[in-house]
């Protein structure tokens, strides 16, 4: 099974990107299954229907997000409307939307998806760990699903790894998201899943995380806001990670980063163009 995870789509570059690119990555690669994280995809702050519409439309099978979900209020009252829209599972209880889903992927499989959020210099959530354990528990690797792929939002990579180790053996793959910088660690842990720390955005590099450099550095230089954060608008670097899932265990066979068009240097998964 192929599985293509994009990082963070920031404002209207990054949209686009994954709009113009999606459906030509979905035919290159024969993907079977597409998580994007959308969190950042309505100006730089959360998520709007339409948008998520489009996403999806593009060929994303499920969306993830994180801390920025709500910041458009509109969510609130659409979540409950797409199952595959996803918040992160360690909301408290009561919160709209859901944090985990079973989906089919193209070749039939089942895979479950679940979202999770850090605690480690983020808003103090439920535990995380807990939660992320009584899903695999509810709902096993080989036991009930083909392929489980967790998308954890979090600012420490210490947290990010600690997970990693976590679910090591017992979900195909540990995806970090929420810090829009590409990580280099990408790897198979000891006992077979996919990690990266952070998979990275899909937006304009020329920018500080996505946004326009000009507010950031007033900000920094004065410590005094003088307007909003807005996205920058120049040509997006999508940013991911590509899974090559063992279908007999649900486990990594090869894992590999993305980063196609802007400003980072490209690369591609040559696990997957060696079979084309």
């Amino acid at each position: 099974m192929r599985v293509l995870f994009l990082g963070d789509v920031v404002g209207r570059s990054g949209r686009n990107a994954i709009v113009e690119e999606l459906p030509r990555l979905r035919e290159r690669y024969a993907l079977d299954f597409v998580v994007v994280n959308g969190e950042n995809a309505a100006g730089g702050f959360g998520i709007t229907e339409q948008i998520l519409i489009e996403l999806l439309d593009a060929g994303a099978d499920v969306v993830t997000t994180g801390n920025h979900v709500f910041d458009q209020r509109e969510t609130l009252v659409f979540i409950e409307r797409h199952d595959r829209l996803l918040r992160p599972i360690n909301f408290p209880q009561g919160t709209p939307g859901k944090g985990a889903g079973l989906f089919k992927t193209k070749n039939g499989a089942d895979m479950l998806v679940i979202n999770a959020q850090g605690r480690v210099f983020m808003a103090d959530l439920d535990d995380p760990f807990r939660a992320v354990e009584r899903e695999i528990e509810a709902c096993g690797l080989k036991t009930g699903t083909d392929a489980i792929l967790i998308d954890f939002h979090a600012e420490a990579t210490s947290e990010k790894e600690a997970m990693g180790h976590f679910v090591d053996g017992r979900a195909t793959a540990l995806i970090g998201t929420h810090t829009h910088v590409p990580t280099a660690d990408d790897q198979i842990l000891r006992k077979g899943t996919a990690y990266i720390s952070d998979a990275g955005m899909c937006g304009d590099f020329d920018s500080v995380l996505g946004m326009d450099k000009e507010e950031p550095l007033t900000r920094f230089l004065t410590k005094i806001p003088s307007g909003r954060f807005t996205p920058s608008l120049g040509e997006a670097t999508l940013c991911g990670l590509a899974i090559d899932v063992d279908d007999a265990t649900g486990l990594a066979r090869a894992v590999a980063p993305l980063r196609l068009g802007g400003r980072l240097s490209q690369t591609e998964p040559a696990f997957w163009l060696a079979e084309s």
